[in-house]
């Protein structure tokens, strides 16, 4: 019996019990706001990775400020990415913060460490993450030589998918909405993980659903 241990990356998510069946055709639209804020957020997260790859090889500990804030940035983007394009689960617009927001139905949160090794910090990022940046690649695309559809990832095509069955059903299909949550929880474990914010190596394992799983134990064989 292997345990199974429990994810420093925490992603939850519900859909909207009356999902309009025609919104997400706009949700893109009325997302800009957020996307000009996400453009300025992306490049301060960059920049204080770079600051704590250095705190992190000196002392072996992020700085909890600059984690707090990394996480805060994974957060917005998280819940824009739920209302826009990513899975399109819910028609509540996302709040303008970086904070958590319990009653909203997409949440993020990483578990803080303590301490961080400060020799990984130097080949997590690049070399050991190798296999899994393949892996995110296929899931979220941009392995093409240009921005066409047909370097799509997984993720974006199974989205359009399931709001196109929810536009002549007028019904989100809950097993595809698991299945893309448990692909979402997969590239987040790997950005994380690649942004220095834990040692925890992403699983290659995919933990499907809305709520986040419960440990268990697993049988090899």
């Amino acid at each position: 019996m292997i345990p199974v241990t429990a994810s420093a990356v925490r992603i939850e998510a519900s859909i909207d019990p009356r999902l309009s069946r025609w919104m997400w055709l706009v949700k893109w639209l009325l997302a800009i706001p957020h996307y000009i804020v996400l453009v300025f957020l992306w490049i301060a997260f960059m920049l204080v990775t770079v600051v704590a790859f250095f705190a992190i090889l000196i002392t072996g500990r992020y700085p909890r400020s600059l984690f707090e804030f990394n996480v805060g940035v994974l957060r917005w983007n998280w819940r824009v990415s739920y209302y826009a394009h990513t899975a399109l689960g819910t028609d509540q617009y996302p709040p303008f913060t970086l904070s958590d927001v319990p009653d909203y139905p997409a949440r993020f949160d990483v578990v803080y460490p303590e301490r961080l090794s400060r020799g990984l910090v130097l080949v997590k990022w690049w070399l050991l993450a190798i296999p899994q940046y393949v892996v995110v690649g296929i899931l979220v695309g941009g392995w093409g030589n240009d921005d066409s559809w047909l370097y799509s990832g997984l993720i974006p095509y199974l989205s359009l998918v399931a709001v196109v069955i929810l536009a002549f059903r007028a019904r989100y299909p809950e097993p595809l909405f698991d299945f893309l949550l448990g692909l979402v929880r997969w590239a987040a474990r790997v950005a994380v993980y690649a942004a220095l914010m834990t040692d925890q190596y992403p699983p290659f394992r995919l933990d499907t659903g809305g709520p986040e799983p419960v440990p268990v134990s697993a049988t090899t064989p």
